[in-house]
């Protein structure tokens, strides 16, 4: 692979990954609530999700998804259903007054990995994009597979950054939500944001 096709792929999936999508509302709301490390947990998940849903498009399953009404309809129902079970979660998430110390009871960091990762391979949208975006930038005349591997071990590191930025300067900002009622606004922001993933995956069509 040519380091300028390299170069040019990194920087489009930079450009895409930036725009927050609901895995970084989920890892913002929790780097402010819970702390740094509730956040950091929200990340693998991301990582992983997107691997899966990548290595699965690229297989075949995302030319499924684009020409399967019933499998793409399925798909977005549950990641739709996912999204608004979320944010109701978040919505009415009980409020009181943190401690920066770290001494409020966080959620399992399991349950934040499984979330995250859900919320990414139940997107009906990566597959078809996925299947779209990395195969402009793969030649013929050179390794399928080494070139597939390298655009998806690229788009995660790429995808892996955005999230630490995002925690970070979320975490950055909890000293400014210490108090019940500003995080019962952050709560309902981000239960706002993943709600209307929601509706907007289940709205979501196979040729957009």
């Amino acid at each position: 692979m040519a380091y300028e096709t390299w170069l040019a792929f990194t920087i489009a999936s930079a450009i895409v990954v930036l725009i927050p999508g609901p895995n970084i509302v989920l890892t913002v709301n929790y780097a402010i609530r819970d702390g740094r490390r509730s956040g950091m947990a929200t990340i693998p998940g991301v990582v992983l999700g997107a691997f899966i849903a990548m290595s699965l498009s690229l297989l075949g399953a995302g030319a499924v998804l684009a020409t399967s009404a019933f499998l793409f309809t399925l798909l977005k129902l549950a990641g739709a259903v996912y999204l608004i079970w979320l944010a109701y979660s978040l919505w009415t998430a009980p409020v009181e007054t943190m401690p920066l110390g770290g001494a409020k009871k966080s959620q399992p960091l399991v349950s934040l990995f499984w979330q995250s990762l859900l919320i990414s391979v139940l997107n009906p949208k990566g597959p078809a994009f996925y299947v779209a975006f990395v195969p402009q930038f793969v030649s013929a005349d050179g390794p399928i597979f080494q070139q597939f591997a390298i655009l998806i071990a690229t788009f995660l590191a790429v995808a892996t950054l955005n999230s630490l930025f995002w925690l970070y300067f979320a975490s950055g900002l909890r000293s400014q939500f210490q108090k019940p009622r500003a995080l019962r606004l952050l709560n309902r922001i981000g239960a706002s944001c993943l709600f209307a993933a929601g509706v907007f995956t289940a709205r979501a069509t196979r040729s957009a």
